[in-house]
């Protein structure tokens, strides 16, 4: 089974169509959504709620008050009931026939722990383009990885390697690397994307570079620090 995880923030007015889309792509496959209230103030708890009379496979778990979207992720993780843990923002920038794509991806080798999707094309204004550009490259150097889309949502990931990455409040950005540094294989694919429906974007200079910067010598640090060892015999 696989978990569609969404993050919600204020975002009301997308989920009615979003889980339409879900449900229609999904329809073949047996999965769940787990939609994570994060403190929402537009009414989008109460909306879930209703949408939940209509999308069964709907579980709601909501944040008493706003903790952010790395909180999300590891709480949804920590209820998800299926093997592959899905995840994409609940603006309908992310299309959620590119999930379906990437699972195929991920269930057509085994090895595999995780796909994470690219925007080939970004539906963004171009000074938002660049900045993404610059902090991926920036993060990348920082971190001595190579992820080309840091900031994409889109991600298959066997739960297993998942529940195994440290938790700290910045970890959604850097997944790929967190999957890696556990020895897990990851590969990138080309998604697709498009403009928000309602809304603005929750993020601005100082919540996406400036603290990304500050995550990534984090990662670095960790990197440079975490524990490399094989076992070679264990005799019981």
């Amino acid at each position: 089974m696989v978990s569609v995880v969404l993050p919600v923030f204020n975002e009301r007015d997308s989920l009615a169509p979003l889980l339409e889309e879900i449900a229609a792509t999904f329809r073949e496959i047996p999965h769940e959504v787990v939609a994570v209230d994060d403190g929402s103030t537009d009414g989008s708890l109460d909306e879930l709620k209703r949408l939940r009379e209509r999308h069964r496979q709907l579980r709601i778990v909501a944040f008493e008050r706003r903790a952010g979207q790395s909180a999300a992720l590891a709480a949804a993780v920590d209820v998800a009931m299926g093997e592959m843990v899905a995840t994409m923002d609940a603006d309908g920038q992310n299309d959620p026939a590119d999930l379906a794509a990437l699972l195929r991806v991920l269930e057509g080798r085994p090895s595999l722990a995780a796909v994470v999707g690219y925007r080939a094309r970004r539906a963004d204004s171009r000074w938002k383009v660049v900045q993404s550009k610059i902090a991926n490259a920036v993060r990348n150097w920082i971190t001595g990885d190579t992820v080309r889309d840091t900031g994409c949502s889109l991600k298959v990931m066997r739960r297993s390697a998942i529940s195994q990455v440290p938790r700290f409040n910045g970890m959604h950005r850097f997944l790929p690397t967190l999957i890696r540094l556990q020895g897990g294989a990851v590969v990138e694919a080309p998604v697709s994307h498009r403009r928000r429906w309602h809304g603005r974007s929750k993020y601005g200079v100082r919540n996406r570079a400036i603290r990304g910067l500050w995550d990534a010598l984090g990662i670095r640090w960790f990197r440079r620090r975490a524990l490399d060892y094989v076992i070679r015999e264990d005799i019981v």
